[in-house]
């Protein structure tokens, strides 16, 4: 069908402004790294004006690691939310109903300095992370569910662009010059409101999933119209034919609930697999270089450590459009192996690199290498991959709980690196980081031995694998869950 590979205006619009949701994810991940010094010298001067005593190192440590890993608590509940939302109210408008966190988080970080309170920052923290939460499950849906069957890949993977250029964006105004400083932090923190007025006024103009109006609502003529639309073709009879064989399997598929995820063990292996790809992003490290970067390359004796931090933004940029186009071609299980070893080979060098620092000035050059090399390696397999391979490895029928679980591992694990990674580092000195090497490795191993190719593979493929694995146990099953596991769509 020629019309499949048809990008067109009204496509690119609903793309483009899904993703803004996307964008405001990276944007809180990283905003909070460069005005590090500066937010800890304002809750200093809050707790002394209050307690009229100095705060103590203990209690600036924690409410610091508060103030950074608050947001992935928020994560974890929006995460687990995104199901209550979008089969209510329809992809779209829950997109449009979320950016009111958007607005309350932005009110309470940007006046937290003016009221002289810094649980105001803690609070507003946590909401944008439950924002960000229903965004990490809401932008991927509505692109997947808007896009033709062979722009699928390409445009799912601008949801993983979307967090990199948040990222970047959040560093590069994070610099003393701009709005990392004493006098504007408060507006740097509260400058998510202005991609939310962006994505309310361009949502109206977006229309509804397609897929969402047959399905759920059953509005034929609606779904063929936006089609239609989206396409820019009349002829929408293939689009049509695939969401009606969908819908039936849908009929025939019975909805699984969380708690069955977990006891069937048809699920047990595709589940086992989602999960440990959720953990091997988040515990590669990837996150305790984002969140405490600045302090990272200051240790290794950089003289502008923020200048080294947007670099690093720059080649995680960079090296996610390199996926963006090899995916399809190198295969999701190879880029993800190679992205895990070059890692830890990165993990590796940094280790090296800070521990000699004292001794051998030029080293400073060195961590900075590993460190690049570290987010270069990350955006090539692990950052990517994980979002979208999930979908592959579930149907329609456990799909959303799927969703859900890994997502919650994913916000918990992120919370603990969050948390956790200071009091670490302050025990570890520059060994820190042979602790996430470790990991690496065992997920290399975990990756090599259980992990499937699902690239070229239809979904009926990939869950025979699955399923010939779980038939082979003395367990039997109905038809149905057998019917369940991958049994259609395309991603």
């Amino acid at each position: 069908m020629a019309s499949d590979k048809q990008i067109t205006f009204p496509l690119m619009l609903c793309v483009g402004t899904a993703v803004i949701g996307s964008l405001q994810f990276g944007y809180n991940t990283g905003v909070i790294n460069a005005p590090q010094k500066i937010i800890e010298g304002f809750i200093n001067e809050t707790w002394a004006e209050r307690y009229k005593e100095p705060i103590t190192k203990g209690s600036l440590t924690a409410i610091w690691s508060i103030s950074v890993s608050i947001f992935s608590v928020g994560g974890i509940f929006g995460s687990f939310s995104v199901g209550l939302f979008v089969n209510r109210f329809g992809r779209r408008n829950s997109m449009l109903l979320a950016n009111v966190l958007a607005f309350i988080s932005a009110a309470l970080m940007g006046f937290s300095k003016l009221a002289k309170s810094w649980e105001m920052l803690i609070i507003g923290r946590f909401v944008v992370g439950l924002f960000s939460g229903l965004s990490t499950g809401f932008v991927p849906m509505y692109v997947g569910e808007v896009s033709p069957t062979s722009l699928r890949g390409a445009l799912g993977t601008l949801h993983q662009l979307g967090i990199v250029v948040g990222i970047l964006i959040a560093q590069i105004f994070g610099l003393e010059s701009i709005m990392g400083n004493a006098s504007f932090w408060p507006l740097l923190l509260g400058l998510v409101f202005i991609p939310a007025v962006i994505q309310c006024i361009l949502l109206p103009m977006c229309p509804e999933s397609p897929r969402y109006l047959l399905i759920n609502k059953n509005e034929e003529n609606k779904a063929k119209t936006v089609l239609k639309k989206l396409r820019g073709t009349s002829d929408v009879s293939v689009d049509m034919q695939e969401m009606k064989e969908e819908s039936r399997q849908m009929m025939r598929e019975k909805k699984v609930t969380i708690p069955e995820l977990f006891r069937s063990p048809l699920y047990r292996q595709p589940l086992l697999v989602a999960v440990i790809l959720q953990l091997s992003q988040q515990l590669s490290g990837i996150n305790a270089v984002f969140y405490y970067s600045t302090g990272i390359f200051e240790k290794a004796g950089v003289a502008q450590p923020v200048y080294a931090t947007i670099g690093a933004g720059v080649v995680n940029t960079a090296f996610t459009v390199v996926s963006l186009f090899v995916v399809e071609r190198a295969g999701r299980r190879s880029l993800h192996l190679l992205g895990l070893l070059g890692m830890a080979g990165s993990a590796i060098l940094m280790t090296i690199a800070l521990a000699l620092l004292e001794r051998l000035k030029w080293m400073s050059y060195v961590s900075i290498v590993a460190i690049f090399s570290f987010v270069a390696f990350f955006e090539i397999g692990p950052g990517p991959i994980p979002w979208f391979i999930v979908a592959e490895l579930f149907s329609q029928g456990p799909r959303p709980s799927a969703i859900a679980v890994a997502g919650f591992c994913n916000w918990t694990a992120n919370f603990i690196v969050g948390m956790g990674f200071q009091y670490v580092e302050e025990l570890c000195g520059p060994y820190v980081f042979v602790i996430f090497t470790v990991l690496l490795l065992v997920f290399f191993v975990f990756t090599f031995f259980r992990v499937p190719e699902t690239k070229g593979r239809t979904f009926d493929e990939i869950s025979a694998g699955f399923r010939q694995t779980a038939v082979t146990g003395a367990e039997k099953h109905s038809p149905e869950e057998l019917n369940s596991l991958g049994a259609d769509s395309q991603l």
